[in-house]
């Protein structure tokens, strides 16, 4: 493999890192101090589950994407590429809806958007690579989860965002 393409792989497998680094940035803020004043459900996991989670999640995205680029370039991969930079956009921006703007129900539609976006980067991956797209079934699964969650703390906080 030329030493472009190792480069151009690194930086495609670190690209979701360094958004969900990106992300963490009014995570890290809120959490202490709002999030954790917020009514949640008994199943809300501790906080320290969602570093180690998302960063799985953002590691097992990164080797999806490296594993479409090398694919030969054609429609079907530029879309795919497409619509995984879709999806991720949209998991910084709910980041910065709930979290920065601390927006819950705003957060939620974000969400929703996010989740669409995640199945139809599956259906995409799965078209070029089906290995990829069995890589992003647990971000799916997490998002899903994470989904409820979102709705259920909107529902019990009716006087936030």
């Amino acid at each position: 493999m030329e030493q472009r393409s190792r480069w151009a792989d690194a930086l495609a497998f670190l690209a979701p890192l360094a958004v969900g680094t990106l992300g963490s940035i009014p995570t890290a803020r809120s959490i202490p101090t709002w999030y954790r004043g917020l009514a949640k459900p008994r199943w809300n996991p501790p906080d320290g589950v969602f570093g180690p989670v998302w960063t799985t999640l953002y590691a097992l995205m990164g080797l999806a994407l490296v594993l479409v680029r090398r694919q030969p370039r054609s429609r079907s991969t530029d879309g795919a590429q497409a619509t995984f930079a879709l999806q991720l956009a949209l998991n910084l921006a709910w980041s910065f809806v709930f979290f920065g703007s601390r927006n819950i129900r705003g957060a939620l539609a974000v969400i929703g958007l996010l989740w669409i976006a995640i199945v139809g980067t599956i259906a995409t991956f799965w078209r070029v690579q089906p290995a990829a797209a069995l890589l992003l079934v647990p971000y799916l699964a997490w998002v899903s989860f994470a989904s409820v969650l979102n709705a259920e703390i909107a529902r019990r906080n009716p006087l936030e965002g």
